[in-house]
Order: C-alpha cells, then structure tokens, then sequence
C-alpha cells in the first residue's frame, strides 16, 4: 500500500489528508485548530495571522491523521499544498519570517493597488496582468515598504503561505507560476515576471524565490523535519497550489468551459479558459490555472466573495447558538423565498474585488418586527450569499464564461439544501456535488507531480459523485427576488 498526503492551510483551519494511491480515495483526515483559527486585527480593515500557528497546527492534524489510519511513515510517498491566496509572507537571510503574514482579506493596500493600477496604465495592466494590481501580494508589499521601512530592508524573499510551508517541509525557497500569477506580479504577454510592475513599485527581483512548476519534486522533506512530523526523510513535496485554483483542480476542472465552485469562509466561482480576456473593471480575477504553460494557455477566472460562510457563521454565532449548521438550513427553510423582502447584503469582510474594491459593509433591509423572525433572518442570509454569486457570475458571463454546469464538493455552505437550490435557481445551471475537499485534491496533485499517476484522467478514476441539483418550479420567484435585491445594491453602493 503507497499514500500521499494534502496539507490545506486556510485561514480558518488547516487540513490535512491520507489518501490510498490504490483506490484513489481518502483514508484519514483531520483539521486543527478545532475551533476557528485567530485572525489578528490589529486596525479597522486589517488582517494577520502567524505562519507559525499554520505550522503548528499542521502538526497536530497530521498526528491525528497518522494515528488514525495506522500506516507506516514508509508508505508515504509524496506531499502536496494548498494554502488561502494573495498572503504576504516575509522571510529575511535566515529564513526567519520578520512580520505577521498580511493575508488574503487584509485590506489595507488597497490604495496601492489602485494607485498602481493608474500609475502603470489601465489598458497596459489589463493586457498584461490581466488585473488591476489591486489588493493582491505586490500591493501588500508596497504597503509595508511604505509604512515598515525597517522591516522591508530585513527582507530576503517574500513567499505566499503555501511555499512558506513548503520551505519548512524542505529548506528551499521556491514558488510557481500560478502563485506568482495570483500576487500580480505575471506578465501574461510573456508568462514571466513583470519587470514593469516591479520597478513602478521600486521591487528588486532578487527579493523573489526561484521557480518551479506546479506538477514537479519540489523539495524533499528534511532529516529533522522528517523526525518532527514522524515521516520518512526525502519524501517530495510535489504539488503547490492556491486554494481556488486547487479546489478547481481537486474537482477535475482543468479545461475551458469548466467551472468550479466554493463557499467557505469567502466563495469563489472558478472557471477554466483559453483567452487572455480580463474583465474591464477587474471586478473578477484572471490567474495561471495549475495545468497554464506559454503552449498550452489555461486560465482561471476567479470570482471572489469575502463574505460568504463567515456571514452565515455570524448568524450562528449571534442569533442562533442554540442551533448546528445542519438545524439551521431546517429552520431557514421555515421561511418562504424571498425571506418575505427581507434582504442581506454579506459584504461584511474586507473590500470586495467584485464591487470594484469598496467595503460597503455588510447590511440588512426590510426588516420588518411584526413580520420577520429567526428563519427569515437565517434564509436572508443564504439568499443573500446566493444573490452576490450571481452577481459576480453575470460579469464572468460578459467574459464568455459558461455556468451550464457547477462542480462543488459537498462541504460548507454546499451542505444547505436551501443554498444550493436557490444557487440553481438563480444560474439556470445543473450543480454537481462531489466526494472531494482540498486536502485531497492536494494529495492527488502529488501523486501526479511526484509521477506516481501520469494523467490526470488517472487521478481521477474514483471520483464520486454524490448528488446533481437542477433548478427547480421556485426558479421564477427566486430571480424575481434577485433582481429586488440587486437593485437595492445599485442604491447601497451610491
């Protein structure tokens, strides 16, 4: 018997995954912290983790999931990565990180972004970087060259939180095109680093790791390491990747005209295309997909919502603590649909890319005392979430993006009948769920980069699919309401 492993390093947990290479399926997992991981918020608009507590509680998930399936460390043969996107992480000549990881929902640099993306011309950064720079790695960056002066000069090489967790599994500092793609710092006309962006915002490229491709032994784990972890010494690490482009990747969505779909804390739509055609705005995102090359063109258009499960968490943690998430999706279907012109806006988590960077803030309308009570509250708050997808979705199908099919795992807010049925309603479109999560898909991604599958037909022989949702007789109703609350939006948002 032969595993890999998946580590998926988010912002609410890390992850971890054994998945038996044989039958292509999951063995053990396991996630820690048990409770939500602390965001540090050190001003309005701020947020900061330790890389350190990722580590950290890498090693207590995986102890749980070694213990649980009882393999020899010999039996693993490779590593992959998954990490939350856009991070800053900053190591000096030590490889000690010199400031809290600024991560994906800080939104202190947006100014820069914005500034930048005038500075460097907006037609020239649409063609090259597909992207306004926006809030992204580079932007975070600038921020702290700017205000923390003493703590740039310390820098060596900035790395995203994936490719710090994989220098600390193997010594060596590297990243990929994909996570150099999702800081802004691509040019896609050249599929290399932009050496215009770095010089409008004074970077040396010296302050960049070297390159490795997404499938490929990366590194192998170290000697003490290994003793850390209770492995073997030289395992590779063999596949690194965002967590959406991954999500995408674990559901097999690799070719144009696939789309993918998630809705943890924030949530994503995620399709695959051939076309460098960014949207005019840059309200939704264009990176290299894992399988992207200069030969073989495949992006990822990324539409990001901030405020997706961590609304509905909100909810339970401020109006119904007595209830589980699966007693909430029962009572929110109490409610009829529409919520009774009760309407949420979820925009409660920093900027949101797809508002063209404004932090609105998230709102409540139509509240009603004699009316509305706990199941129209908790039903606004899934139909709003489903109301901002498709929103961003209409600007992604500007782009030529088709949304006939959704591939999602059964997880997060997937696991809400009344979430995906509205979701459905909305798009018109056939929503699939899978038997797959992120860790696994980075276990998979290892398998392929360490060459112990070839294809990824291969990887994904055993994918199971667990339940197909189609729009139902409530399709009318549901877009009727969207349209009211998109209006009420246009009005927020003057």
């Amino acid at each position: 018997m032969s595993y890999t492993l998946g580590f998926d390093i988010g912002s609410s947990s890390v992850k971890v995954s054994l998945l038996d290479i044989e039958k292509g399926a999951g063995v053990a997992t396991a996630f820690f912290p048990k409770t939500e991981m602390a965001i540090s918020v050190p001003q309005t608009e701020w947020a900061e983790q330790s890389p350190e507590d990722w580590w950290t509680n890498i090693k207590s998930a995986l102890k749980e999931v070694l213990g649980e399936a009882n393999v020899e460390a010999s039996q693993i043969m490779a590593i992959g990565i998954t990490y939350q996107m856009h991070g800053l992480v900053a190591l000096d000549k030590n490889g000690e990180v010199v400031r809290p990881s600024i991560i994906w929902c800080d939104s202190r640099a947006v100014g820069y972004g914005r500034e930048a993306f005038h500075g460097l011309g907006e037609e020239w950064s649409l063609n090259h970087l597909l992207n306004s720079p926006g809030n992204f790695t580079a932007a975070k960056l600038k921020w702290v060259k700017e205000n923390e002066p003493n703590v740039y000069e310390r820098i060596d090489k900035i790395m995203l939180p994936g490719d710090y967790i994989a220098y600390r599994l193997t010594g060596e500092k590297n990243t990929t095109l994909s996570g150099l793609s999702e800081g802004i710092f691509v040019d896609f006309q050249r599929d290399g680093v932009s050496q215009e962006l770095m010089d409008y915002f004074g970077f040396s490229a010296d302050l960049l790791p070297d390159q490795v491709d997404t499938f490929s032994k990366q590194g192998g784990l170290l000697p003490d390491v290994a003793d850390e972890l209770g492995l073997k010494a030289n395992i590779p690490v063999s596949y690194r990747a965002g967590d959406q482009p991954n999500n995408a990747f674990s559901l097999n969505v690799l070719e144009p005209g696939e789309v993918a779909a998630t809705a943890g804390t924030s949530g994503v739509v995620y399709g695959v295309s051939d076309q460098l055609a960014p949207d005019p705005k840059s309200r939704v995102n264009t990176f290299a997909h894992v399988n992207h090359s200069a030969e073989k063109r495949r992006l990822g258009i990324l539409l990001c919502i901030n405020g997706t499960g961590i609304l509905n968490a909100w909810l339970r943690q401020n109006t119904a603590k007595e209830l589980s998430y699966t007693q909430i999706n029962e009572v929110a279907l109490n409610a009829p649909a529409g919520a009774e012109g009760l309407r949420f806006f979820p925009f409660g988590n920093g900027a949101e890319r797809v508002l063209e960077d404004n932090n609105p803030g998230a709102s409540l309308a139509g509240l009603n005392f004699n009316i509305h009570k706990q199941p129209h509250l908790l039903r606004a708050g899934q139909e709003g979430i489903a109301f901002s997808f498709r929103y961003g979705m209409d600007i992604m199908g500007d782009m030529g993006v088709s949304t006939k099919v959704i591939r999602a795992g059964k997880a997060n807010m997937f696991l809400s009948p009344l979430f995906r049925q509205t979701l459905a309603n909305l798009t018109g479109a056939t929503i699939e769920l899978y038997d797959t999560d992120g860790s696994l898909g980075a276990a998979r991604g290892a398998a392929l980069g360490a060459g112990i599958w070839d294809t990824p037909k291969e990887a994904f022989h055993s994918l199971t699919k667990l339940e197909t949702i189609t729009p139902d007789s409530e399709e009318q109703a549901v877009n009727d309401h969207y349209e009211d609350w998109k209006k009420q939006l246009d009005k927020l948002l003057k």
